[in-house]
């Protein structure tokens, strides 16, 4: 939100045209005539001469002004601050009638609830009662009731989705206090309200039934490796496997024996998806693990990224082993890295309130608003919540989240950030001064980032690198975190998988060691 400036009209028609609209605010015209007229007032020199009365009614006029431009920058955070006001009511509103809505269903699934329990009381390893001391149960039963396609996305019956369990791991510790803050579970999904700083592991409470295979397109090894893990994981495993419907016709061309994969249709089965699947499997580069978390709008299964890429951030299996990966995580327990995810909202100039916003846009590795082609530099205007944090003048800024610490931000000169670390990275691209530095912000935080309205150009936004969006002056992009991770799978532990990660990726601070036969302390 801009401070608006008044003005000292002599003029009765400039007066009016300053006027408030119905909502209460000036019209952009008539901020930015007053504005300008509030700073003419204040920059111009006293007046030269030697008529005192005319002097002093020129510092007069300067007081006034700015008097005035005092009382409009403090209308202007009142506004800021009751729109904020608003948005919490909103949130707190919408939260409580979801609790509503749930504990209603709740009460008319009670039949159903009794006979989740049943299954868990079957389990065969015979697994501690829901919500334990060292972490949250999930055991559900989903009823699937789209419409069904010709490669069987949608089953009539009741089908069981595997349940799991989180628990921190506490290295000598006994035992934990309930996460219920932390870490819930809405139908065997995995939403978070904050980062815990500690290990988490996952173990499998009823065995995964099916899992996503996602690849890498335009590749001959990686079909072959997803041809051989389809046929294993169906002949051994019995899983039920789901493709993209790409991947299916690459499969039905070279063997009509792969008949049994399902696929989906249209983007309305991909929404469901979280819901039938139990694993994804991804074979490509870090790329590949960002492709997958797209496709999920909200909850996403946990991930086991196989690496068939460049760098491989987040891609600590190897594909020559998938079968004793794969063995290992469908048994469990594994641990998991669970990376947060930024959701972008779009607020154009021409939206009446803050919540007219574009379809929200979740990103794993970072958004990038740069100056595109333009030959000016980059304006922009940043808030975090409702303090001001800086002008941003030079190609662009990132706000990556700790997982995308290793990817554009650092070659911004950002720092690389441990994945579980919880904050956003606010990292400048070339800018326009020599202390501008890279900060690391809190997770809990909104950041607003606007065009000016006197800024030269517009600039561009683009999220996870592609979805590029033009922002005009007035544009806004507001930013926080998601409230559903991606939970990828470690082959260690996250600070041993982030650790290699760096040392065989980037070759981090690689150099032969001193000779230990050169000069020496005495």
């Amino acid at each position: 939100m801009y401070v608006c400036g008044s003005s000292i009209d002599q003029d009765d028609a400039s007066v009016s045209s300053s006027q408030p609209d119905s909502n209460g605010f000036l019209s952009p015209i008539s901020l930015l005539n007053s504005e300008k007229a509030v700073q003419e007032l204040v920059q111009q020199p006293p007046v030269q001469g030697t008529d005192d009365h005319l002097r002093e009614f020129s510092e007069a006029l300067r007081t006034v002004a700015k008097a005035l431009r005092r009382a409009a920058e403090g209308k202007a955070a009142a506004q800021a601050e009751a729109v904020e006001w608003k948005r919490k009511y909103e949130l707190e509103r919408e939260r409580n009638l979801h609790l509503e809505y749930k504990d209603l269903s709740l009460r008319e699934h009670h039949s159903d609830d009794n006979r989740i329990e049943n299954l868990a009381s079957q389990s065969n390893e015979g697994p501690e009662r829901c919500c334990g001391n060292n972490g949250i149960c999930s055991h559900e039963v989903l009823r699937d009731g789209g419409a069904k396609s010709d490669s069987k996305v949608v089953q009539d019956k009741y089908t069981r989705k595997a349940s799991f369990k989180l628990s921190w791991c506490c290295k000598g510790e006994q035992s934990d206090q309930h996460k219920h803050d932390i870490v819930s579970f809405e139908k065997g999904n995995i939403t978070t309200a904050e980062r815990s700083s500690r290990q988490i592991s996952l173990k499998w409470e009823s065995d995964p039934q099916t899992v996503l295979i996602l690849t890498k397109p335009n590749s001959t090894s990686v079909q072959i490796l997803c041809a051989e893990m389809v046929r294993w994981l169906k002949e051994h495993k019995r899983m039920d496997i789901y493709v993209e419907p790409r991947v299916k016709t690459e499969l039905l061309l070279e063997s009509s024996d792969f008949n049994f994969v399902y696929t989906w249709k249209d983007d309305n089965e991909i929404i469901l998806l979280h819901r039938k699947v139990d694993l994804v499997v991804t074979l490509g580069g870090d790329g590949t693990v960002l492709w997958a978390a797209s496709m999920f709008k909200g909850p996403v299964p946990p991930v086991v990224p196989f690496s068939l890429g460049s760098l491989g951030f987040m891609t600590p299996f190897y594909s020559e082993q998938y079968k004793e990966c794969l063995d290992s995580v469908l048994k469990g327990p594994i641990s998991i890295t669970l990376r947060h995810r930024l959701m972008c909202h779009v607020i154009r100039d021409a939206a009446k309130t803050e919540y007219e916003t574009e379809e929200p846009i979740l990103v794993l590795n970072e958004v990038t608003i740069d100056r595109g082609i333009s030959s000016y530099l980059t304006y922009l205007e940043c808030y975090c919540d409702n303090s001001f944090v800086t002008a941003v003048q030079g190609d662009g800024l990132i706000l990556s989240t700790t997982s995308g610490s290793t990817a554009y931000s650092l070659a911004a000169g950002g720092s690389m950030v441990h994945p579980q670390v919880p904050g956003i990275l606010f990292t400048p691209i070339c800018p326009h001064s020599l202390s501008f530095r890279p900060l690391i912000l809190p997770e809990h935080v909104s950041i607003r980032v606007q065009v000016p309205f006197n800024s030269r150009s517009h600039a561009w936004a683009s999220f996870d690198g592609k979805d590029r969006k033009q922002l005009q002056p007035g544009d806004a992009l507001v930013c926080s975190m998601a409230p559903w991770p991606v939970p990828t799978a470690c082959l260690v532990d996250s600070t041993n998988d982030f650790l290699r990660s760096i040392h065989e990726g980037l070759h981090w601070n690689l150099r032969k060691t001193q000779s230990f036969d050169g000069p020496r302390d005495s």
